[in-house]
């Protein structure tokens, strides 16, 4: 099936379009962009540079793609991409820029939803099945792991990591890295474990009581986490577990967000 392109859009010789696809008015698809098989792209979006989206994409009014980064080093001459897996919805307005630094890329996986008004700044990794609700902003080399919740209107710093499955509350901020599996809100805060998010994505009971007896470990028992972590090393955890303290073990940079207790969010 050929592509359906409306008279109004402009794709300039030398972009790649996929069978199935289909361009809204105004919309402008540049020389380096490809598309993929069934992708729909609605109108006044822009795709620009080397960005590469994969088959089944929902791409929302006025979506940005593959724009310069915000970044007052970047040269214009810079050889960037954006890369995007299939099956996202990518909603309006939504802005996600090419990569920086020569040859680097932005990257987006599959399965994703991206809510109105969502910004991926330069050279963010997005994992799989990641929800970013409404206006969330997240600065350049922030790494979202598959699964993860981010609240509506949340912000993120740059170089940051946010572990697989957390759940983030809406209007928060973060500077510091999230591990896995735990909820999220306020500024730099961690309420608890996410285990509603464990149970609905199959995680049984025994991974479960481990993971919370790893964050209690981390968060509860009076050591510091360097302690924690090798005290970990004398009792026997399985793979779940096991993720969330590399996660910490390896958050040298920002290190993590702390514990609130006594917070509502919070879950045994």
């Amino acid at each position: 099936m050929r592509a359906k392109i409306h008279p109004t859009a402009i794709v300039e010789l030398g972009a790649r379009i996929g069978t199935g696809v289909e361009i809204g008015p105004f919309s402008l698809i540049g020389s380096e962009a490809e598309i993929g098989d069934r992708t729909i792209v609605l109108s006044h979006v822009v795709v620009e540079g080397k960005a590469a989206i994969g088959s089944d994409n929902f791409i929302g009014h006025g979506v940005i793609i593959g724009a310069p980064p915000q970044d007052v080093s970047f040269s214009p001459d810079r050889n960037t991409s954006v890369e995007i897996g299939n099956n996202n919805v990518i909603r309006e307005y939504c802005t996600i820029h090419r990569g920086s630094a020569g040859g680097s890329v932005t990257k987006i996986g599959g399965k994703n939803f991206l809510m109105a008004g969502a910004h991926v700044g330069h050279n963010c990794v997005i994992g799989s099945n990641v929800v970013i609700a409404n206006n969330c902003l997240l600065a350049g080399h922030v790494r979202v792991d598959d699964g993860a919740f981010l609240g509506g209107g949340s912000t993120f710093h740059q170089f940051m990591h946010i572990g697989r499955l957390v759940m983030v509350q809406g209007s928060s901020a973060f500077g510091k890295d999230l591990p896995p599996f735990v909820i999220a809100a306020e500024r730099n805060s961690v309420f608890g474990v996410n285990a509603v998010g464990l149970r609905r994505a199959g995680f049984n009971a025994k991974d479960r009581d481990e993971i919370k007896a790893a964050f209690k470990l981390i968060y509860e028992s009076g050591l510091n986490v360097g302690q924690a972590l090798e005290k970990a090393t004398t009792i026997k955890f399985g793979a779940p577990a096991r993720e969330f303290f590399d996660f910490i073990a390896n958050a040298k940079k920002r290190g993590i967000c702390p514990l609130k207790r006594g917070g509502a969010l919070e879950e045994s």
